[in-house]
């Protein structure tokens, strides 16, 4: 990688305030990878520092150790180990990738950062090439896959609601038909090789009706033919336990999801998208519970006569 690397100081403590996360959104942080740090520090400790960044008068920008950030900002603690590496704005972008060589960026945050580059540093293509030690038309297909997708569906993305590789497959699709994907892969529970065949079958539809048919359909060709033999027909008394079980797990999850701080912190389209989605949901709740009690009633009554 032809990139002048940053130079990199001593091991020190900083206090959690003063480290700020303008990079943040170049990574993906969603609230559940924060709670399996956070148990990790309250066990272990802080095994490793966060690399942060002097930005002049912003002053320390992290790089890498986001979750443990919003870990410990979670569990109270005042103080974190950092280290600090020097360089321009354009040298501590690259240093991102530098930093996650091992583990690897998904190729949705390969895209953020191509897209920063070009757009916040005023790099040309074939310069961002060369930091990152990529071909051009590496760098061409990433921007294109950060500017071609959906805002809401990288909300989706930073709730942990989609993958970032089912996000990528459905970036291929224009922006008009990405939202209509993204709830058929959700509440199908697609796989992300199930969307991208998914995906594939769409763009391969001559006309709206025949996509619109296609994503109000089930679509049985994307499971495999062992997978649909061994299923068999619920009865109606399995289906409803099943349901009530299910429904008792996410209100509980949901109950202790949107109570915390870290969630409405990942930006203005998330915390929108949520609101959005809780309000909408009591409605549904209130006339599930109208529901329930009405036919207790019947039941009763049928019960004592």
């Amino acid at each position: 990688m032809e990139a002048v690397t940053p130079s990199v100081g001593a091991e020190q403590v900083a206090p959690v305030g003063v480290l700020g996360e303008r990079l943040s959104h170049l990574r993906l942080c969603g609230p559940k990878a924060v709670q399996r740090v956070q148990q990790s520090l309250s066990r272990h400790g802080q095994l490793g520092p966060v690399t942060v960044w002097r930005s002049g008068s912003a002053g320390l920008e992290v790089l890498d150790g986001f979750k443990r950030l919003g870990a410990a900002r979670e569990l109270g603690w005042t103080e974190l180990r950092i280290r600090e590496l020097s360089g321009d704005g354009a040298e501590a972008k690259v240093a991102v990738a530098l930093l996650n060589e091992g583990r690897g960026l998904t190729e949705l945050e390969e895209a953020w950062l191509v897209r920063a580059l070009y757009r916040e540093e005023r790099l040309p293509q074939p310069r961002i090439a060369q930091l990152l030690g990529r071909d051009k038309s590496w760098v061409y297909r990433r921007l294109a896959l950060a500017e071609g997708l959906d805002e809401e569906l990288v909300a989706y993305v930073r709730l942990g609601l989609l993958s970032a590789r089912a996000a990528a497959e459905i970036s291929r699709l224009s922006r008009d038909n990405q939202r209509a994907a993204a709830e058929r892969a959700m509440h199908g529970g697609l796989t992300a090789a199930q969307v991208g065949r998914l995906v594939g079958a769409l763009l391969a539809c001559p006309d709206p009706e025949s996509r619109a048919r296609l994503l109000s359909e089930t679509p049985v060709g994307l499971w495999s033919k062992a997978r649909l033999s061994r299923r068999r027909q619920r009865t109606s008394l399995e289906e409803v336990l099943t349901e009530v079980a299910q429904i008792r797990r996410s209100s509980a999850r949901l109950q202790s999801l949107v109570v915390e701080p870290s969630l409405w912190a990942l930006g203005a389209n998330v915390s929108g998208l949520v609101s959005e989605a809780l309000r909408g949901l009591g409605p549904v709740l209130e006339a599930l519970c109208r529901t329930v009690e009405r036919v207790l009633e019947e039941n009763n009554r049928t019960a004592t006569c």
